[in-house]
């Protein structure tokens, strides 16, 4: 059960209280203590490469208790350390500017970007700013943990038993996704997959015979593992093959590059942000028509759009309109004369607690910007007129709706909506000013109204598209409880009235499990007229291409319709050789088994290549 934020989800759920930390007794799981909270104490031979410590800020945080995390999801605050038990829920809770390692007994299992699942026998290690620093370079999968509560510290060794964890794990990994592929194609020969991870194995033999030599036999392992995975991922032809893209190029033979780099790579789809930030890639009549900045002016003399619009067009590949609906930037978009919120403040969204002020309210956890008011139909009709001016000039092949949502809400004070017009015609409707709610009925009330206009917006675009035969998406959030009471976004409601043609939810983990989990509850609750997307964002936050590969066969095995990168920005050079598997072959090829010494030989040159992305710890 989600922890406590709003007063208004304690009626809806039904759930009160605050853990309060005053004293923190060391937890325990089926009657024993959790191995994380007590010393560690090294195996016979087990070799210690390095240790790290770290001050722990808090303790299952909460705004009651983390005044620091008050206005943070998740209630981690900036530069903050932080350790979830499950008294905190299901999950952390958390947004995608930190860094997690989720823990069971004393071993990092799982490394994530956010809103990590927190593990019964087990703990999270959360970190934002300098601590997120420190979880990146002192944490790995495999790392031995132990939290210091007396202390409020927390310690972590890489060992030789991590390195073996960690091998083990993907041996593992690699020889469910030979199974899934032999399961689900009856061409499909494994014989020469199978000899890198007879290969993997033996390198782990030798490992746990020699501590000292840990590292080079583990590297080895990995390496056999993942030249395994390389043998045995198939291409889909008809798989969607996306990236996020905001455009940097400045002009049309550098748009003409990136396209070119785009088809190389195997990419088929392209979502462009088209307005973002309360301003145009393009230069809009309709922004000029309401006073506003009529392109955003680092695109300055030419049509960046149409210029994308007619080299995707080119080289085949599906042009998305990526659309920020109502976020709309902060003070250097909005305070300029021509900005959006300088000329119309009363479209800008507040929290409940400054409801009197006359400027809108900044969003401190989205890079301090503003949000529009879903109510206000002024702010509505604008959006929608901006969208057909897009469609009707450039023929996307489709519009994917970002921010399609509230800001997040993070405590009742910190809530979103509380406008004069929104108050206004919630008590016209009502009878009660939503500032002066006490009843639970009301509160109830109160987060329908709002959710419905957003559901609105989303209503009105479905319209448009469907007018002119373009394809709509949405950016949702994953966790649809979460969604459905702090964004105030009802992706399921949006999915089951038919409005949407697909949803694009975004996962922000490097774990391919907890990724593969949060999919199936996405595809659980859309119905099947609704086409489901994994947004995968293991380049942005720094994760390994062998992270990337599984999650993409996660994706695969719960039957998505493609994967979207985010963003293109992050696709470097790190992750094309691991893309090149799924984006770039032509076909699915039955791998016919060569002769055994051909194999071999193979192997020996493969080996010699030392791909060694994969995996370091040093």
């Amino acid at each position: 059960m989600k922890r406590l934020l709003l007063v208004i989800l304690c009626f809806i759920l039904g759930i009160s209280g605050a853990f309060a930390n005053d004293t923190v007794p060391k937890p325990t799981f089926n009657g024993n203590v959790i191995e994380g909270y007590q010393p560690y104490i090294a195996k016979k031979d087990e070799v210690i490469y390095s240790s790290s410590n770290y001050k722990i800020s808090k303790f299952d945080p909460t705004v009651k208790t983390n005044i620091e995390g008050v206005n943070s999801p998740g209630a981690r605050g900036a530069n903050q350390l932080v350790i979830y038990t499950p008294h905190c829920g299901e999950s952390t809770e958390t947004n995608e500017y930190g860094y997690e390692a989720i823990v069971v007994g004393n071993t990092v299992v799982e490394l994530s970007g956010a809103n990590s699942p927190i593990p019964k026998d087990g703990f999270v290690i959360s970190g934002h700013g300098k601590a997120k620093t420190w979880i990146t370079n002192a944490v790995r999968i495999g790392t031995k943990v132990y939290v210091d509560l007396e202390n409020m510290k927390i310690y972590t060794y890489v060992t030789s038993e991590s390195y073996l964890y960690l091998a083990n794990k993907k041996l593992e990994d690699t020889e469910q996704m030979i199974q899934f592929y032999s399961q689900r194609n009856p061409n499909f020969n494994p014989r020469f997959s199978n000899m890198y991870i007879e290969d993997a194995k033996k390198y782990i033999k030798k490992a746990k015979k020699n501590p000292q030599s840990v590292k080079k036999n583990v590297s080895l392992s990995i390496e056999a593992s993942n030249d395994a995975l390389r043998n045995i991922i198939p291409h889909k032809p008809d798989e969607m093959k996306g990236v996020w893209l905001r455009p940097v190029e400045k002009s049309p033979f550098e748009i003409r590059n990136t396209v070119k780099k785009l088809k190389k790579l195997g990419v088929n789809t392209v979502f462009l942000e088209t307005f973002y930030h309360g301003k145009t890639i393009y230069p809009s009549q309709v922004m000029a028509k309401y006073g506003f900045v009529p392109q955003n002016e680092i695109f300055a003399g030419f049509d960046p759009l149409e210029v994308w619009s007619e080299e995707c067009k080119k080289e085949k590949i599906k042009l998305h309109i990526w659309f920020e609906t109502f976020y709309v930037g902060g003070d250097g978009s909005n305070s300029s004369p021509q900005g959006i919120l300088f000329l119309n403040p009363a479209w800008g969204n507040k929290m409940k607690k400054d409801y009197a002020a006359i400027n809108p309210s900044k969003v401190a956890t989205e890079h301090n910007g503003y949000f529009l008011d879903p109510v206000n139909p002024d702010a509505r009709k604008f959006l929608l007129e901006l969208l057909e001016e897009i469609i009707v000039t450039y023929q996307p092949y489709g519009v994917n709706l970002d921010y399609i949502r509230y800001p997040q809400a993070v405590s009742e004070a910190n809530s979103w909506g509380y406008t004069q017009l929104a108050r206004e015609m919630f008590q016209a409707q009502y009878g009660v000013d939503p500032i002066d709610i006490t009843s639970n009925e009301m509160m109830v009330a109160w987060a329908n109204f709002r959710r419905s206009y957003v559901t609105q917006m989303v209503k009105s675009a479905h319209a448009l598209c469907k007018k002119h035969n373009v394809y709509l998406s949405a950016v949702i959030f994953p966790d649809r409880l979460a969604a459905l009471l702090y964004k105030l976004q009802d992706w399921r409601e949006w999915s089951q009235l038919n409005y949407l043609d697909g949803v694009t939810p975004l996962f922000l983990t490097c774990d391919a499990r907890t990724a593969g989990r949060a999919i199936t509850k996405v595809a659980e609750s859309i119905t099947p007229k609704t086409d489901l997307y994994a947004g995968l964002f293991v380049t942005f936050i720094g994760g390994s291409p062998d992270d990337l590969i599984r999650q993409i066969h996660e994706s695969r095995k719960l039957d998505t319709k493609g994967v979207i990168l985010f963003d293109y920005a992050h696709v470097t050079n790190r992750y094309t050789d691991a893309l090149s598997m799924f984006f770039r072959a032509k076909e699915i090829i039955a791998q016919a088994p060569a002769s055994d010494d051909k194999q071999k030989n193979d192997k020996k040159k493969e080996k010699k290549k030392k791909l060694n992305w994969f995996f370091s710890f040093d």
